[in-house]
């Protein structure tokens, strides 16, 4: 039987409005992640869809106007306290679209963008609010960096990243246990290590639950002029069996894809390579640019090997290692050209035992300390110049009083008085024995004398000395 062409047209419309009913995607939620440059909201959605955002003055509001959307008859409070954003409302914009506002306190600049399906989420629409009275600001942290301990010596400095963090989890282990949390706990042990050593400073990448973009975290590093970068992350594998603590370095590879990046990028021409030897590529031609790079990504990789190894061997001390060496591959996080950095996981959250392990704050502060034995190993081997640890390994800069050794006398002309020290001294000469880092022109500053002083009364012909050589060295002059 036909059906009356009106009655068709009605039918037909009706299915149209319910298949449009349908497919119109839901907000399910909304989270509210705080960081100390920027508050990022996170809309988990149902579906992808297309959205608009602009602001609006007179007062502030930014303005999300979602496409093909609904949302539930009420969301859960949301906590903007600390951040830019006063409160969140929202309505019905048309039949089809979702109108959100944001009040906001002062003005800001807005950064959206859509994620796709994870292992933990769905589909999201992130929007980041950055407030404009923070543009340009350089954070406390960094400003602290900067401390000077003694005699305008600065401190070491070690950059240490938690890694991932708020929208991003990390691996997580038996009862829930997330990778971003143990981390965190583990840099913020590693830091209080690390400030109670003189000499040391520990600058964290991020202090909370919130996330900093990998490329984020190695600029950060660079801003806070750190000597060291330590990213800290937690391992997972499909198999519950793999276990283990590992530390990584960037690979060759790695480091020869970063250099080409940076020469290929005009953006990097101002920036500065070297760590505190702040050397500028701007001025410089692209053949140097290339050499210069290469130098400083060569000296950064020994260095992060050489410091990898003795932080691997420390972390033996208190967990079973999952390689014997220092292994190497691409990581973002390890690419910056002038900072030895390394990657320490430390252990498999898949793993029940070492799950358990990583949970229990006592073994988190166990590694944290052997953390830092390790690199506080590599930094008194190799302090950086113009640091307060150089400073102590030079013997500071006002060399020690030289206390003579009383010589008996002896009836023998022939007999040698013996020496109960590296220095031993006459009326008009002292007697050193060269130690170990010494070198003519340091002998020459610690007595108070020249190196031609030194050269002439030796019978030297060059500068070269040898460690356990005896120098005779003239009385100071008047």
């Amino acid at each position: 039987m036909l059906l009356p062409g009106r009655i068709l047209i009605t039918l037909c419309l009706m299915s149209l409005v319910c298949s449009t009913a349908f497919s119109a995607e839901q907000v399910k939620s909304i989270r509210v992640w705080k960081a100390p440059e920027y508050t990022r909201i996170v809309f988990d959605l149902t579906g992808a869809i297309d959205h608009q955002v602009f602001m609006l003055n007179k007062p502030e509001r930014l303005v999300l106007d979602l496409s093909n959307t609904v949302t539930p008859k009420s969301l859960s409070k949301l906590d903007f306290s600390g951040s830019p954003v006063s409160g969140i409302r929202h309505a019905r914009r048309s039949k089809t679209d979702v109108r959100f506002v944001l009040d906001l306190k002062e003005a800001v600049k807005p950064k959206s963008f859509l994620l796709k399906p994870n292992d933990h989420y769905g589909n999201r629409l992130v929007v980041d609010v950055y407030p404009l009275s923070k543009q340009g600001q350089q954070s406390e942290s960094i400003q602290s960096a900067k401390t000077v301990v003694a005699n305008g010596k600065r401190n070491v400095i070690i950059s240490i990243d938690a890694g991932h963090g708020g929208e991003d989890p990390g691996a997580i282990g038996p009862g829930r246990l997330m990778e971003k949390n143990v981390v965190l706990s583990i840099a913020r042990e590693l830091k209080r290590e690390i400030d109670a050593m003189k000499g040391y400073r520990a600058e964290l990448t991020r202090s909370g639950d919130y996330y900093v973009s990998l490329r984020g975290r190695t600029r950060l590093a660079r801003k806070q002029k750190a000597d060291l970068f330590v990213s800290i992350h937690a391992d997972a594998f499909h198999k519950k069996s793999a276990r283990g603590a590992s530390v990584w370095a960037l690979s060759e590879r790695g480091a020869t894809s970063e250099m080409g990046r940076w020469l290929a990028q005009k953006e990097n021409d101002a920036d500065l390579i070297g760590g505190v030897g702040n050397v500028s590529l701007g001025d410089k031609s692209d053949v140097l640019k290339e050499v210069l790079l290469d130098l400083s990504m060569t000296s950064s990789l020994k260095s992060s090997l050489d410091v990898g190894s003795l932080v691997l061997s420390e972390m033996g001390q208190v967990a079973r290692l999952h390689k014997k060496h220092v292994e190497q591959a691409g990581f973002v996080v390890l690419k910056s050209p002038d900072i030895p950095s390394i990657l320490v996981e430390t252990g498999f959250i898949s793993n029940p035992t070492e799950a358990k392990n990583l949970g229990s704050h006592n073994y988190r502060k166990k590694i944290a300390k052997r953390l830092a034995h390790g690199i506080k190993r590599y930094f008194q081997d190799k302090p950086p110049v113009g640091t307060y640890l150089a400073w102590v390994k030079a013997g500071r800069p006002t060399a020690p009083k030289v206390v003579p050794t009383r010589v008996h006398r002896v009836e023998s002309a022939s007999s040698t008085p013996k020496v109960a020290s590296s220095v031993s001294s006459s009326k008009s000469v002292t007697k050193y024995k060269v130690q170990h880092g010494d070198s003519l022109s340091r002998v020459a500053r610690k007595f108070s004398v020249t190196v031609n002083d030194l050269k002439e009364i030796n019978g030297l012909k060059s500068s070269i000395i040898h460690v356990g050589q005896t120098l005779k060295v003239p009385a100071k002059r008047s």
